[in-house]
């Protein structure tokens, strides 16, 4: 099956979205599958106001109308609501073409924390960009349940996987510094809540692992917290087993892929009960949700890492493939763009003629 996911998210960004899709588009070549992504890389792009890692592509719709129907996909999944999910969604309503969309990132919230954009407004504009869509996907039963109180319909679960072999058990002594290490990965930004851990009176070291535009002004401001930048694969890793606790002080992320990852190393988890935490963690002895943050961190480090480990072992990628190929709305290609031969025909024919 040919498989055409459009994301606005992609490298340079590590995120939990990227990884995640990375991963997905791994897995669905290892089954057999043909999947390929539009990504902002692809087209000429400007930088993100507030978020230069994040390109937005410029007037995409020509490129993204080549691009699919030179590909031919037996299905298109919209994984995001930036430019190139819009031109695509576009493009598939045009054509009466079936298509899915997921819903990663909470942006009402976010641009709630930066804008102060009122939520039930981007939440109204959300709900229109995926009204079409045959199945929204969602990583847990809580942020199902909050979207369905925004009115949104069609909505199937897709939860997450991670790597066992990647992300494993080590040894702690990878990092030389004072303990308990508590350790946060991710984006230093206003809409991750970042400052209710780095704040917070506890012993120890605080590590902070990720890049964002808040990142020059909390390092001045914290200057004891070991701000380490970004990091990836095995040194990622190394950095998440080498810690005491995993602390996630967002409020607004859907899943949270790093909770796994943090567990998967044998790391407790100390975050706040919403969602996310409460769909990971819930009421697992793998460590503490609280509305008291620092309360959450001194109960959390009295967490089995083997229990840890043993709860991130039910999440596979395997599992999470499966889910996504089973929301999923294949249609017959040659219905839309005639045999993939007539495909290949017409665009040789137009090549020739251009020459």
């Amino acid at each position: 099956m040919r498989i055409l996911i459009v994301t606005d998210a992609w490298y340079p960004q590590v995120n939990g979205v990227v990884r995640t899709l990375t991963s997905l588009k791994k897995h669905l070549t290892e089954a057999g599958h043909e999947a390929i992504t539009i990504s902002p890389e692809q087209f000429r792009s400007v930088p993100c106001p507030t978020y230069p890692e994040i390109r937005l592509a410029l007037f995409p719709r020509r490129q993204i109308k080549r691009i699919i129907e030179s590909f031919h996909p037996c299905v298109v999944h919209i994984a995001t609501e930036g430019p190139l999910g819009m031109a695509a969604r576009r493009y598939c309503r045009k054509r009466n073409m079936p298509f899915t969309t997921a819903f990663h990132t909470k942006f009402p919230e976010y641009l709630n924390a930066r804008f102060r954009v009122p939520v039930k407004w981007t939440y109204a504009a959300m709900r229109r960009f995926h009204a079409p869509s045959r199945s929204i996907m969602v990583a847990t039963a809580t942020v199902e349940r909050e979207l369905t109180q925004y009115g949104f319909k069609n909505i199937k679960r897709w939860s997450r996987g991670v790597d066992t072999a990647l992300f494993r058990p080590r040894e702690k002594d990878f990092l030389d510094l004072p303990r308990p290490i508590s350790l946060y990965v991710g984006r230093v930004a206003v809409e991750k809540n970042i400052e209710a851990f780095l704040a917070l009176k506890h012993p120890g070291t605080k590590v902070v692992v990720g890049d964002g535009p808040k990142l020059q002004q909390l390092s001045r401001k914290y200057p004891d917290v070991v701000f380490a930048g970004v990091k990836e694969g095995e040194d990622l890793a190394r950095y998440f087993a080498a810690a005491d606790v995993f602390v996630f002080p967002s409020l607004t992320d859907t899943f949270g892929l790093v909770l796994l990852e943090a567990l998967a190393c044998g790391v407790p988890v100390a975050a706040y009960p919403v969602a996310g935490p409460l769909d990971v963690i819930g009421d697992a002895p793998v460590g503490c949700l609280d509305n008291d943050l620092g309360l959450a961190m001194q109960k959390a480090l009295k967490a089995s890492p083997l229990e840890c480990r043993a709860h991130a072992e039910r999440y596979s990628w395997g599992a999470s493939t499966s889910q996504f190929l089973a929301n999923i709305h294949p249609f017959p290609a040659e219905e839309f763009f005639g045999s993939r031969t007539d495909v290949q025909n017409t665009e040789h024919t137009s090549t020739a003629t251009a020459g």
